[in-house]
């Protein structure tokens, strides 16, 4: 029974006045006019201010007595439990003096207390580096081709933020002389290469863009690369957005080199995994046409769980290269991370996987490595999707 409005000019209409932070609830007004003379009085005395809105019934309330409401349910049991089973949905209170105490839920706080408390947990910015936002073009003479050639060479032609992404995984062996007995500068050869290329990599590219490497520790050297490489663009000024964990289940490394079996004298750890290290720079939000969004919600909802059980590369032998990431991997990092159109970048292409995965997923791509025989392998992968994209040919470049 629709009752008319009843006048609550009094001290709990003052108290709700004096509430600094409340929350309202509305149900539905299905009462009849006994039920609301008896129901409200209940109510406003447990310190609830309640009220008729047109068909609704409306509450505010901050501290509540739960206790007397359901001392007091039996004269309307009906409104008052079902005032009751609404309060007990609230999951944020807490309880003093018997009575209990619900959190402000007003909105305009609560989102100014969320900014507040989520800048305080922002720790990347007291690493970032701000890069000026504004990006340019990949050169055309570089674009949707395998360059044959140095990448710290080639990468200095390039301007300043013009790539999307970039993926990689870098090769162990350059810069390293193996007869050099002197391990230390062995290493430090390496990285200075290592790192003189990826710096390189920084500046080309996009603000917004993402660098993503693939790297497994050296663990026969004890050298903790994956690390090494994720301080370096720590301290390049890029912002750490994730760690993926690649499961290749190659169980053969389990039953191989024990180090000093059964004893704790040199135990060596064994692993079945490598490591995907996503960077972004200036910001972790990538702008982009959602036009140009080919991820699937399923493939989506996988992908973000941030461990993928994917078999290693079978084709290595055939292609030449024996250290190759498999093209499953190349093909969720790319759409999980990237925009149709974008430029994808592999500065260590090798066989040409990052560059094959990029084109059939409709992305521009430059594929950098030195060695002629790897190149020439990517350029016969490439051939294979050119049924989809006969308009567009993909050249290869040999550069001094």
């Amino acid at each position: 029974m629709q009752t008319s409005p009843i006048s609550l000019e009094s001290g709990v209409l003052y108290k709700k006045r004096q509430m600094e932070n409340y929350r309202s609830l509305q149900l539905g007004n299905r009462y009849t006019e006994n039920d609301i003379n008896v129901g409200f009085h209940v109510l406003n005395t447990a310190g609830i201010h309640t009220r008729i809105n047109g068909s609704n019934i409306v509450l505010d309330f901050d501290i509540v007595d739960m206790r007397y409401i359901e001392s007091q349910q039996h004269q309307t049991d009906e409104l008052l439990g079902n005032v009751l089973a609404e309060l007990l949905k609230i999951r944020s209170f807490s309880s003093a003096n018997g009575k209990i105490v619900f959190k402000s839920f007003n909105k305009e706080k609560r989102v100014k207390g969320k900014t507040e408390n989520r800048k305080k947990r922002l720790g990347y910015e007291a690493f970032q580096k701000h890069f000026s936002p504004e990006n340019n073009e990949v050169p055309t003479e570089y674009l949707n081709k395998i360059v044959c050639a140095d990448s710290l060479n080639t990468l200095s032609q390039f301007p300043d933020n013009c790539v999307d992404m970039i993926f990689t995984s870098p090769p162990y062996n350059f810069g390293i002389d193996y007869n050099n007995t002197d391990d230390v500068n062995t290493w430090q050869n390496y990285f200075d290469t290592l790192f003189a290329i990826f710096g390189e990599c920084v500046r080309v590219l996009k603000s917004g863009g993402r660098m993503i490497v693939n790297i497994q520790p050296l663990y026969s050297d004890y050298v903790p690369s994956h690390h090494m490489v994720s301080n370096f663009f720590v301290q390049q000024g890029l912002i750490w957005k994730g760690e993926i964990i690649w499961e290749k289940n190659n169980y053969n490394c389990k039953y191989c080199t024990w180090g000093s079996w059964q004893s704790p004298a040199a135990p060596y750890l064994k692993y079945s995994w490598e490591f995907i290290e996503v960077f972004c720079k200036n910001t972790l939000k990538k702008e982009g046409n959602k036009n140009c969004i080919d991820i699937t919600g399923d493939e989506f909802k996988k992908w973000v769980y941030g461990k993928w059980s994917i078999a290693p590369e079978r084709k290595m032998k055939e292609y030449g290269h024996a250290a190759m990431f498999p093209e499953e991997l190349a093909r969720r990092v790319i759409k999980l991370f990237s925009f149709q159109n974008d430029v994808v970048l592999d500065p260590f292409n090798g066989a040409g996987t990052t560059t094959k995965i990029a084109r059939l997923l409709g992305r521009r791509f430059v594929g950098i490595d030195i060695d002629p025989k790897y190149c020439e392998t990517a350029e016969k992968r490439l051939v294979e999707t050119e049924t989809l994209f006969d308009d567009e040919k993909t050249e290869h470049i040999e550069k001094e």
